[in-house]
């Protein structure tokens, strides 16, 4: 979950230190999970936005950004709103815990380590 609440704050427009600073991380495992990340946040954004319209009566697609990671981190948060909808109990996963299991966690992981 520490690399999910990661992306979330880079989602937010701070660098890689700040976001290190922030959760007291090494820099270079932040910018590490960052950049595997950014590698597959296209692939991330397709295929939560694809759930998304799956789960959701009415989906509200998230706003377009100029951050790829924004918009799959938007996407991910989108697609557990609209599970969480469907069925209540999906309040007690997080949404990265969501994300892992939806699809091959090994889109969500750095080569080393899984979110």
């Amino acid at each position: 979950m520490v690399i999910g609440a990661c992306l979330e704050i880079a989602a937010l427009g701070m660098g890689h230190r700040q976001v290190a600073a922030r959760l007291g991380l090494a820099e270079g495992t932040v910018r590490g999970w960052l950049r595997a990340f950014a590698g597959r946040a296209q692939d991330v954004r397709r295929h939560f936005t694809v759930a998304l319209v799956a789960l959701a009566d009415d989906p509200v697609m998230p706003d377009a950004t100029q951050s790829t990671l924004a918009d799959a981190v938007s996407a991910v948060a989108a697609a557990h709103r609209a599970a969480s909808a469907k069925w209540p109990q999906m309040l007690t996963v997080s949404r990265w815990e969501f994300a892992g299991r939806a699809i091959d966690s090994t889109v969500l992981a750095s080569p080393s380590t899984a979110i």
